[in-house]
């Protein structure tokens, strides 16, 4: 990864999901980032105008709250990663991918960090969690199609 999780940020979340789909289907559904909205019940809106590549800007809303994310990684069907910012906050978010033939072992690391992630750790790490979870679940579900 180009930027690895923040180890030391107040909040972080680790996670994996095996997906019964090739590694190639589950890498386009999650970086066709326009279609977030349509497979991942908290995105609202989703908007990258240019091609996916590191370095790149995108903007979208989940849970009611506004997004400024920037592309750090692509390394197709091996590694995807952003960092992103919204009031208080700011993220690091990867995603790793092993390919197992018909199969997929998709593996998460998220770490938040800010004012409000310091201040209020207890919450924001329950939220991370379930986020991450309902993430890799509703991409299994997209994927598994």
């Amino acid at each position: 990864m180009k930027i690895p999780i923040n180890e030391e940020a107040p909040v972080k979340s680790h996670s994996a999901i095996v997906i019964n789909a090739p590694t190639e289907k589950v890498w386009q559904i999650l970086t066709k980032i326009n279609d977030w909205p349509t497979w991942q019940s908290e995105v609202t809106e989703s908007n990258l105008k240019e091609e996916l590549k590191e370095g790149v800007e995108f903007r979208w809303k989940a849970g009611g709250l506004s997004f400024t994310s920037q592309i750090h990684t692509v390394e197709p069907n091996i590694k995807f990663g952003w960092t992103g910012k919204t009031f208080g906050a700011s993220a690091i978010h990867n995603w790793f991918f092993k390919d197992e033939g018909a199969k997929t072992t998709v593996y998460v690391d998220e770490s938040l960090q800010g004012m409000l992630p310091k201040i209020f750790k207890r919450y924001f790490q329950k939220n991370l969690d379930n986020g991450v979870q309902k993430n890799l679940m509703e991409l299994k579900i997209a994927s598994e199609k």
